[in-house]
């Protein structure tokens, strides 16, 4: 047995639907509808900029973490002597 709700989620507008859809949003939204399109444009706009400024971030800091490591592994062959020239035979 089916209740109200499965049923009202099941329903998908069709063709007609959409366009009735689409004729009451350019009724009610026609004239700001430039000025709304202009602001998604920008957010999208920022929202790329923060993305690949967060990428680049995260870059900077994985070489980071990989110099530090670098130095480590290399201060702790150094301190054990390691890949000593002197000690090779």
């Amino acid at each position: 047995m089916i209740d109200s709700t499965q049923h009202v989620l099941a329903w998908m507008p069709g063709h007609w639907e959409w366009l009735v859809i689409l004729i009451v949003a350019l009724l009610i939204f026609g004239r700001r509808l430039p000025e709304i399109a202009r602001s998604v444009g920008k957010s999208l706009t920022e929202f790329k900029k923060g993305i690949n400024e967060a990428k680049e971030s995260s870059d900077e800091l994985v070489d980071d973490v990989r110099k530090v490591k670098d130095d480590v592994v290399k201060d702790a062959k150094d301190a054990s002597g390691i890949d000593d020239p002197d000690l090779k035979s």
